[in-house]
């Protein structure tokens, strides 16, 4: 199997495909994210893909269209070179009522550059993870037509297709210079469906899709280090929004290892709330408010619906995930299985998410939103349950399948939580609540008395405990404490002796228990915005950020994890939250070198003006 850092993405906001390097789309669910995969060689070699490259031995080159998601893969062989161009087709609302627009549409067009080259197509789909048949019928002009259940899937092309029994297309043709042929599959669950004409069509759907791209983008001014990084990180974090609710899914794919051949394997097709206010702060900075303020509305619509107790992740539409389950006739990514499908950790149980929306909805107040008497009583709601319940265990932000603890990241959202309640209540946005005062302050003295290790010099994983942990580093970052104090000094660098991975990259956390995996990609990007923050110099920021931003692919993107060793990617891909971290740290950076103001937020000084508590050995 290809390397995960092989593939690129391409998509429509609904959904997405992974294009290897050598123009096989190897994994494509629809009609959204969590659906079926119609397309899963990705992690099954039988799971179906569509490839179109040439029949001889060739080198490929690729890239993004500029400012755009529209891909690109130049084929080099010894006759000729070609050219792959790859994209979900988008259009304005405008366009929409002009031309033909599919609601599910992969465009492929291949084009002779030079030379004469021959090129082959297969057409291989397996749909419902290789467990559905699917019934095809040539409908001439049309096209091939699958019948998947209730649902359409329909393949074209001006090239002649030959079809075999069992379903799948070939089909080769030799190509001169200048000459192209143009392919495209649709996706209909509600039929008529719309088949968008061919040809000359099809490229003026390339140029709407990359002047769509390119309108997207504009509102983005930022001018600070690491420029063409911070742009694609955006561009890909748009890809994993579903346009029709507003919610952001960590990734595009499931079951991609932590751990090559190991069992870390994990469905991120679904929305954390853990995300979301790192991920407000990158849409809101880089300028894109309709983003943000459309994934708030989505977290507090969904929120609504379990209130005052929330979920750890939702589905797309703020639903619960189907139960979590394996696909035993997987064989997995190079033999890592099981493969999953659904979240398991939707049953666990995790305090910092009162924070992590409650801080997403301060982020949203600020920007000069208000809050209808719903809201208000529902936060208000979601204050009193952490004002009754912060004392207890919970599962934590990683999500360990072993059991809870009192976990120090929680309980600083929790703080976070109540802290930004305060600051709504005394701008009048919501009722003031004494108690919210006084439970704050409980929580601060328990962290700083519990959560601080004096042998060790640093804030630990759990109270009372003897383990770093890189979420330690989000300390500033939700206003607990200063960069530059002593305990965040201390902390950091147990962090690097600790958790240290080799230059500037992070594992999340190390036990004597915990199985080998990668180093993490948003901690590692954590560490350098801390130094942004702060906690070092702009001089070590900027080197940090320079040397992480290097272990993306050859398009920019990240997974989850950077293997230590080969720098090769680990885990989900790409990786919502690793570009968030990108984002974050160059934004902190940015705004260290124009000598703005450093911190997310301030510490309220009435919430600091005590003595700390003699720290427990």
């Amino acid at each position: 199997m290809k390397e995960i850092s092989d593939y690129a993405i391409i998509g429509d906001c609904r959904s997405a495909a992974l294009v290897s390097r050598d123009g096989s789309i190897d994994w494509l669910c629809w009609p959204r994210f969590d659906s079926p995969s119609i397309f899963g060689a990705l992690l099954d070699e039988g799971a179906g893909r569509w490839s179109i490259s040439p029949t001889a031995p060739f080198r490929a080159e690729r890239r993004y269209v500029e400012n755009s998601n529209v891909l690109q893969t130049r084929f080099l062989t010894e006759a000729g070179a070609l050219l792959l161009t790859d994209l979900m087709p988008v259009a304005s609302e405008e366009d929409k009522r002009r031309f033909w627009v599919a609601d599910h549409e992969i465009l492929r067009i291949i084009e002779c550059e030079q030379g004469e080259v021959e090129v082959e197509m297969r057409f291989e789909p397996r749909p419902k993870y290789r467990q559905a048949r699917s019934k095809m019928k040539n409908a001439g002009k049309l096209g091939l037509r699958f019948e998947i259940g209730s649902s359409l899937l329909v393949l074209r092309s001006d090239m002649p297709l030959d079809s075999s029994r069992n379903g799948d297309v070939r089909a080769r043709i030799h190509l001169r210079q200048g000459q192209a042929f143009h392919t495209s599959v649709t996706f209909a669950d509600e039929l008529p469906a719309i088949l968008p004409p061919l040809g000359a069509s099809s490229r003026e759907a390339v140029s709407r899709s990359v002047s769509w791209w390119r309108s997207w983008l504009s509102p983005l001014t930022y001018n600070g280090p690491a420029r063409e990084a911070v742009i694609r990180s955006a561009l890909a974090l748009k890809l994993l929004v579903y346009a029709p609710s507003g919610a952001i899914v960590a990734s595009p794919t499931t079951s991609l290892p932590e751990r090559i051949g190991g069992d870390l394997n994990w469905d991120y097709r679904f929305c954390w709330l853990r995300d979301a206010s790192l991920t407000v702060r990158a849409l809101f900075e880089l300028g894109f408010f309709d983003e943000a303020e459309a994934f708030v509305s989505w977290l507090l619509q969904a929120t609504r619906l379990t209130q005052p107790e929330l979920r750890i992740l939702y589905d797309v539409h703020g639903n619960r995930p189907s139960r979590e389950h394996t696909l035993d006739h997987f064989t997995g990514y190079r033999g890592s299985r099981p493969v999953r499908v659904g979240n398991a950790a939707v049953e666990q149980f995790q305090l910092d998410v009162y924070g992590e929306v409650l801080d997403a909805t301060t982020q949203l107040v600020r920007k000069g939103k208000t809050l209808d008497r719903e809201t208000q009583r529902m936060l208000c709601a979601f204050g009193d349950y952490v004002c009754r319940h912060w004392q207890q265990p919970d599962d934590g932000i990683w999500e360990p399948r072993s059991g809870k603890g009192h976990n120090t990241h929680s309980r600083v959202l929790c703080w976070t939580a109540l802290d930004r309640l305060i600051e709504l209540g005394d701008q009048g946005h919501i009722p003031k609540v004494a108690e919210f005062e006084k439970h704050r302050a409980l929580i601060r003295r328990d962290i700083e008395a519990r959560a601080w290790n004096s042998r060790l010099k640093s804030y630990v994983a759990r109270l009372d405990g003897e383990q770093v942990d890189a979420s330690s580093l989000l300390l500033p970052w939700y206003g607990f404490e200063h960069p530059s104090s002593d305990r965040m000094r201390q902390t950091y660098a147990r962090i690097r002796e600790k958790l240290g991975a080799g230059g500037v990259l992070l594992y999340r956390f190390r036990t004597q228990d915990s199985p080998v995996e990668g180093a993490f990609g948003v901690c590692s990007f954590w560490g350098a915005e801390y130094l942004a923050l702060g906690g070092g110099t702009t001089e070590e920021a900027q080197g940090a950020l320079q040397q992480l931003c290097g272990y993306a692919n050859d398009v920019g993107l990240f997974a989850e994890e950077i293997d230590p060793q080969t720098g090769k990617a680990l885990g989900n891909f790409p990786q919502a939250f690793t570009h968030v971290g990108l984002i974050n740290a160059a934004l902190s950076l940015s705004r260290r070198l124009e000598g703005r103001e450093l911190l997310a937020r301030r510490v309220p000084l009435r919430d600091v003006k005590h003595k700390r508590p003699e720290p427990r050995p």
